[in-house]
């Protein structure tokens, strides 16, 4: 069908420097925002644009990733035709180019997914770069300049998103073995490509997780109202899988100043600066400032954190001091338990 398109979401990429975060769970599902998975953003993105076929190219420790996405309900993607499509590493796929991106291995395993589509291009993104771009635009701009490949740009810089005729990147990747382009990079950073390539500049908010310093400087970004207002635009909405949980409860004594707190949250303490996923238990007395908490963790009375990052399910004892700076945040990993914690 002429100006359709069709997503395909890299969630391949490994950041060493993220690895406290990615342990446990892919890049695609590090939990952002308060309520959302990095993934949310460029699917939401590719949802609003009109796709309604998206392909998911995960590599490693993809299991959380599965279980957020399910179906593709959330994003209107559980279909009869077209929809959300996973498609794992097959056995024997070629694992050492680890960080490069848009393996053409991987996709030829699952070339029949592309025969079978009936869409004209193809939008390659990452998995990890939050912004609320409308795909229809850069496809009006790549056909206007008749481009054989488009790629994002804000202020300049590439965001790995790319835009392309679909049979075109059939030709790359079933001839890559005799091209010697491995992964769609390749093809990017060939100085000799004769292909025509035109750069689309985006002039919305956006931010690239590759760093556990760049996490949390785009977490906490969430609580500037500016910030928000770019990224969260009421006819693009963000969507993302939803939890049933009770409103937060704040108990006497309890102060809260310009923070994100989730549902199920209990708080009895001073919240600053900060935020809070959703079923996190704050005690009496404690304080928490410039800090991320992910999910159902738990702090006891009388603790003091500042400048931390908190992954899912770590528990803190009471009297607890932990300490982090802006340009270097403390981070405890997934289900950690930091001092003495009775009466779970």
């Amino acid at each position: 069908m002429k100006d359709t398109m069709m997503g395909l979401i890299d969630a391949t990429t490994i950041h060493e420097s993220l690895r406290l975060l990615t342990s446990k769970r892919s890049l695609a599902a590090i939990p952002f925002g308060g309520r959302y998975r990095l993934i949310d953003f460029v699917l939401s993105n590719m949802v609003n644009s009109g796709i309604q076929s998206v392909a998911i190219f995960p590599k490693h420790q993809y299991r959380s990733l599965m279980d957020h996405l399910g179906s593709g309900k959330q994003w209107d993607l559980n279909r009869k035709r077209d929809g959300l499509f996973f498609f794992p590493p097959t056995d024997g796929h070629d694992d050492s180019f680890v960080d490069e991106f848009g393996s053409f291995s991987h996709m030829q395993a699952n070339i029949d997914y592309f025969l079978r589509s009936t869409q004209e291009y193809v939008v390659i993104t990452n998995c990890n770069t939050i912004c609320n771009i409308d795909f229809r635009k850069v496809l009006m701009s790549h056909k206007e300049t008749g481009a054989d490949i488009t790629t994002v740009r804000k202020n300049g810089r590439p965001l790995n998103m790319y835009l392309l005729k679909k049979e075109f990147l059939m030709d790359l990747f079933c001839h890559y073995k005799e091209s010697g382009y491995t992964h769609f990079s390749d093809v990017l950073c060939d100085r000799h490509m004769m292909y025509r390539l035109h750069s689309y500049e985006y002039d919305g908010y956006v931010a690239q997780i590759n760093s556990i310093e760049a996490y949390y400087y785009h977490s906490l970004e969430m609580l500037n109202h500016d910030v928000w207002k770019q990224l969260f635009i009421k006819n693009r909405p963000i969507y993302t899988k939803v939890k049933d949980e009770p409103p937060a409860r704040y108990m006497d004594g309890a102060k809260v100043k310009n923070s994100i707190i989730a549902n199920g949250c209990i708080i009895e303490g001073h919240i600053e600066n900060s935020i809070l996923f959703r079923a996190v238990r704050v005690g009496k007395g404690t304080v928490i400032k410039n800090s991320v908490i992910m999910q159902q963790s738990l702090i006891r009375d009388r603790c003091t954190l500042e400048s931390v990052i908190l992954d899912k399910d770590v528990k803190v004892g009471e009297n607890v001091k932990l300490y982090g700076e802006k340009s270097r945040p403390f981070v405890l990993e997934k289900g950690t338990i930091q001092g003495a914690v009775m009466n779970l």
